[in-house]
C-alpha cells in the first residue's frame, strides 16, 4: 500500500468516526462509548492481516485501533474524565466477551457439508494464540488508561487551553506504550522487535497528527448542536 493510501484511508475512518459525535449529541455518550468499543474489536479482528505501508509492515487494524484514541480524547473533552475511564472499561470488555466468544466457536463441531478446507482456514484465521491475546489485553488497558489520565493531566496544567497540545502529547505517548509493550510481550525472542516496534510506531503516530483537526471539528460540532450543555466536567 502506498503511504498516500494509507493516508486517504485514515481520513475516511476518522471523518466516519466524527460524524458519529452528532448521534451521541442526540441521544447520549453511550453511543460515543459503543462505536469505541466495536472499533477495539474490529481492530483485534482484522489485525490478522498484515498490510505493507512504504515498506512499513503492521496489522490491518491500525488505523481503526489507533483512532480509538481520538475518541477517548473526544468523550475526556466533553463528557470527563469518569466517562473516558467508563470507556476504557467498556472496550476491555467487549475485547474479553469477543475472546471467550471465539474460543467457543472454535470448540463446536462444523455441521456435516462444511468443507475441510473452509473449516481449516476459519481455525487459522481466528485461532488464538495466548500469548498474543495477553499482549493485546495488556497494551489495550496500560495505554488506554495512560491516554486518559495524561490527556486530564495536561487539561489542568494549561487550564483547559491548547486541546491540540494535550491531544497530541497524550496520545503520542499512549501509542508508543501500547506498540512497546505489544510487540514485546507478543514477539520477543520470535521477530525483530525494535524494528516492529519503530515502523508501528511511526504509522500510528502519523494517525494521531491527522487526527487533531478532526477532535476539533467533533468539539465544535458537540458544543454547536448544543451549546447550553456543560461540557469537559467530570
Amino acid at each position: 500500500m502506498l503511504l498516500q493510501e494509507f493516508v486517504a484511508w485514515t481520513l475516511v475512518t476518522l471523518a466516519a468516526v466524527t460524524l458519529t459525535i452528532a448521534v451521541a449529541r442526540r441521544f447520549g455518550v453511550e453511543v460515543v462509548i459503543g462505536v469505541y468499543a466495536v472499533l477495539t474489536v474490529v481492530a483485534n479482528i482484522v489485525a490478522v492481516k498484515l498490510i505493507s505501508v512504504a515498506s512499513v509492515v503492521a496489522p490491518a487494524g491500525v488505523i481503526v485501533y489507533a483512532i480509538t484514541f481520538l475518541i477517548t480524547d473526544f468523550i475526556s473533552e466533553v463528557y470527563g474524565k469518569e466517562a473516558a475511564k467508563k470507556a476504557v472499561i467498556t472496550g476491555l470488555t467487549a475485547n474479553i466477551v469477543y475472546l471467550l466468544s471465539i474460543y467457543a466457536v472454535l470448540q463446536w463441531t462444523p455441521a456435516p457439508f462444511v468443507g475441510e478446507e473452509f473449516e481449516r482456514a476459519f481455525n487459522q484465521i481466528f485461532g488464538l494464540t495466548p500469548r498474543i491475546v495477553f499482549a493485546s489485553l495488556l497494551a489495550f488497558a496500560i495505554s488506554q488508561t495512560n491516554d486518559v489520565y495524561v490527556f486530564h493531566l495536561i487539561r489542568e496544567r494549561t487550564s483547559g487551553k491548547h486541546l491540540w497540545i494535550r491531544n497530541n502529547a497524550s496520545t503520542a505517548m499512549s501509542q508508543l506504550i501500547d506498540t512497546a509493550v505489544f510487540i514485546t510481550v507478543a514477539f520477543y525472542g520470535i521477530a525483530p522487535v525494535w524494528e516492529l516496534i519503530v515502523g508501528q510506531y511511526l504509522l500510528k503516530l502519523l494517525i494521531a497528527l491527522l487526527d487533531t483537526p478532526f477532535l476539533y471539528a467533533g468539539v465544535m460540532v458537540y458544543r454547536t448542536l448544543k451549546p447550553n450543555v456543560n461540557v469537559g466536567e467530570g
